[in-house]
This record gives structure tokens, C-alpha cells and sequence, in this order.
């Protein structure tokens, strides 16, 4: 039976800053780890379980999600020494990060765990890279390959080449202004220590780099990485016992789709992503609008993922997401800085949880970039954002991620500051 019209989908409000992200850790961003996903992922819980000032028996619930590669739950719990009330491995990627948290909130909001842990292990460049491709290649034509390949789609870039290209069509973008997303990103990754490429990169630069995928320059393309990321979610009443400000959690809207999820080109317009959908969950279930937001996380699988959810979520009128992200607004000192690390293009890849890991840092007042620690053992910021300088985001309270998939799936989560 469908729902009456008046019926209110959003997040109830009792559920708005009741839960929080208390911990997040990383391995370092590598190509070569000599590690298994199992050891990088059993590293990046230690460190997010320290972070959060926890101990590895207080998580009782673990999530992760994998693409080909990492290691369960289980084996995590055993290795770290948790015992687990509630545990979920999912397959995917760029859109699982948000939806995980959304699922923590529920499955704690149930009364099946207290704590949860999310982790995300891979070796995506030394072992199983994303076009099948890899010391474990995986391309066997089965699944979803058997709607792709046979059109040449093999490779992200592939696949996502006809939304690009459709805009660029339709609303005039040009190459140079979706340059600059990987320019003020190497910008912002300059000063990140943690980075895989510090460089900073011109317009130029990318322009002249070679066409792996018409309208993709290999500098409009993410970092391959082998790494693992984790982070901790429980209810922000427990948040005054433990180590840092945390990040409250607004509101999620979890892998929504466009109406076609096979071939999407079939259901128009296809410049369109699943922002544009998912942006009528997102913004009433945080009870805040673009407009609110200090800062934003949108995924830069390539440039033109982070211009089309820019534009698709709300932050700039449709059309206009290449002068958006040319403007000087995306930069640090700017209006709304995005992805404040240096993303995917530039920090490493991990399809999307170190995206929210630097706004949970962000939150905290507490990125760690390069400027001096004060007696108290807390960084002394200096807003400097020049080479090698501050990437900590002035007076921040508000940020927003926005996580891809590919055109037609998103997920995404609005975080505040806490006290």
C-alpha cells in the first residue's frame, strides 16, 4: 500500500545529533603494501579504537564493505579481540561508507549493539585494481559485467565517460574548469603530510597529461592505493567519556538511485546522478540546506564526480557545477572548501571513508597538517594555506559528505560539531 501523501519519510528529529563518529584511524596511503588486506584493516581498527580513547572489547557491532578484495568482520573481531553482537559485510564501494553509518544508527537504535566499528581494507593498486586489471585481476564476464562489457565498459572511467561527455554537451562545461577540482585538490593535499601526491598541480598540467578516456585526462583521475580506514559510531551521550569533540550525526540518506540502475543512459537525462534524488532525503533528515554547510567531502573518483554532486545536491543551480568548481569557492580560505585532504585524486583511494574522515578532523578543529603543536598537545592552527602550511578549515561547524557510486547511486551525511 503506498504511503499516504502527507507522510513525513524524514529522519525523526528525536534521531538528529543522537549518534555520533567518536574514532577514526588509517594505515598510511602506499602502493606496495607487503601487507594483506586483513593486517592493513586489523590496523587501521587499532588506530581508530585508540582515537576514540575505547578499548577493543567495547565494540560489540562491526561493518565493512569490500569491491574484490578485504577480509570479513569476523576475522577483524578475532584479530583485534572484540566480540561482536551484530556484524554485516556488504559488497560495494563508493556509495557504502554513508550507507553503513546509516545502518550502524538503525541497528543500535534496535538495541543489537552499543558501538560500532566501520572499516574499509584494500590493496587497490598492488593487487586487485578497480578495471579488473591487477596482480588478482578480476575479470571473469558474470554479474553486472555481463550488461557492461560487452560495450566496452570495463573501467570506471568507461562507464562514467557518457555523463560527462553529456554535459559537457549540454551546458557548455570545458575541460579547464573541471581541471581545476584536481587543482585545488593537490592544493589542499600539499598540506596534508599523509598525502601520496603533495604536488601541486596547474590547469596546464592536467590539460596536458594524456587522454586515458574521452573526456579523461589521467590527471582527472583518482590515486590507486593500497590502504585500510576505519572509523567508530555510537551514541553521542557516550561521547563525553572519550578522547575528542565529536562529530554529530545530522542526518544519512543511503544508496539512492536514479530510476535505471543497469543502463542508466536509458532513463534521461544522463548528465543527471543520484544527488538530485538523493538531495529530497538528505536535507530534511539534517534539518539544514547547502547553505549551511562550511565544508563538503564530494567524491573525486574524477573530477567530474565531485562537480556533478556539487551541482546535483544543491550547492550551485544545474549547469553551472563548472563554474562552481573553477570560482575559488572549493579552495581552502574559500566559501565551502571541498575535500579538504586532497581526496581521492590526491590523498589516496579508498572509495570514500577518508573523505569523512578529514570532516570528522575538520569537526574537531584538529586536522593533521603541518602547523605546530601548542604546550596542550593540540595543533596550533594558523590558516596559512599556503604549500606545506594549515588545511584546517576556519570557525567550521557544519560539513557535508557526498558519496558516489557511479551516476545513477549516491549516498551521503550532513555532520556537526559537537560540544
Amino acid at each position: 500500500m503506498p504511503l499516504p501523501a502527507d507522510t513525513d519519510v524524514s529522519t525523526p528529529k528525536y534521531l538528529r545529533d543522537k549518534y555520533a563518529i567518536v574514532g577514526v584511524g588509517e594505515t598510511t596511503y602506499t602502493r606496495g603494501s607487503d601487507k594483506t588486506t586483513r593486517a592493513l584493516g586489523t590496523w587501521a581498527l587499532r588506530n581508530a579504537i585508540a582515537d576514540a580513547g575505547l578499548k577493543p572489547s567495547d565494540i560489540d557491532g562491526m561493518l565493512s564493505y569490500s569491491n574484490n578484495d578485504s577480509t570479513p568482520s569476523t576475522f577483524m573481531a578475532g584479530d583485534i579481540g572484540a566480540r561482536l553482537n551484530f556484524f554485516m559485510d556488504c559488497y560495494g564501494g563508493g556509495s557504502s561508507t554513508e550507507a553503513l553509518i546509516g545502518i550502524a544508527i538503525g541497528v543500535m537504535e534496535a538495541g543489537l549493539c552499543n558501538c560500532v566499528a566501520i572499516f574499509r581494507a584494500m590493496n587497490g593498486f598492488s593487487q586487485v585494481r578497480i578495471g579488473g586489471t591487477g596482480a588478482r585481476s578480476a575479470a571473469p564476464v558474470n554479474g553486472e559485467a555481463l550488461h557492461n562489457r560487452a560495450y566496452g565498459w570495463q573501467s570506471a572511467g568507461q562507464m562514467f565517460a557518457p555523463s560527462f561527455m553529456r554535459h559537457m554537451h549540454v551546458y557548455g562545461t570545458k575541460p579547464e574548469q573541471l581541471a581545476m577540482v584536481k587543482v585545488v585538490h593537490s592544493e589542499h593535499a600539499s598540506n596534508n603530510p599523509k598525502a601520496y601526491y603533495k604536488k601541486r598541480y596547474t590547469v596546464d598540467d592536467v590539460l596536458n597529461s594524456r587522454i586515458i578516456c574521452k573526456p579523461l585526462h589521467l590527471l582527472d583521475c583518482c590515486v590507486e592505493t593500497d590502504n585500510a580506514t576505519a572509523i567508530i559510531v555510537t551514541r553521542a551521550d557516550r561521547a563525553k567519556d572519550m578522547r575528542h569533540t565529536p562529530a554529530l550525526i545530522r542526518g544519512v540518506v543511503g544508496r539512492c538511485s536514479k530510476p535505471r540502475m543497469d543502463m542508466h543512459y536509458q532513463h534521461g537525462p544522463i548528465e543527471r546522478v543520484g544527488g538530485y534524488y538523493a538531495k529530497e532525503i538528505l536535507w530534511p533528515n539534517a534539518g539544514v540546506g547547502p547553505e549551511d554547510v562550511d565544508a563538503t567531502g564530494a567524491y573525486d573518483a574524477f573530477t567530474f564526480t565531485s562537480m556533478l554532486q556539487l551541482e546535483d545536491y544543491g550547492f550551485c543551480k544545474k549547469g553551472e557545477g563548472g563554474e562552481y568548481v573553477s570560482s575559488g569557492i572549493t579552495r581552502l580560505g574559500g566559501k565551502r572548501p571541498n575535500n579538504t585532504s586532497g581526496g581521492h585524486l590526491c590523498e589516496g583511494y579508498t572509495h570514500g571513508m577518508n573523505m569523512v574522515i578529514e570532516n570528522v578532523r575538520q569537526l574537531r578543529h584538529d586536522v593533521d597538517d603541518s602547523c605546530p603543536m601548542g604546550p596542550d598537545g593540540k595543533r596550533m592552527h594558523t590558516h596559512d594555506y599556503r604549500e606545506g602550511g594549515c588545511r584546517q578549515v576556519k570557525d567550521i561547524e557544519v560539513t557535508a559528505n557526498l558519496g558516489w557510486a557511479n551516476p545513477m547511486t549516491t549516498s551521503a551525511m550532513v555532520m556537526r560539531r559537537g560540544v
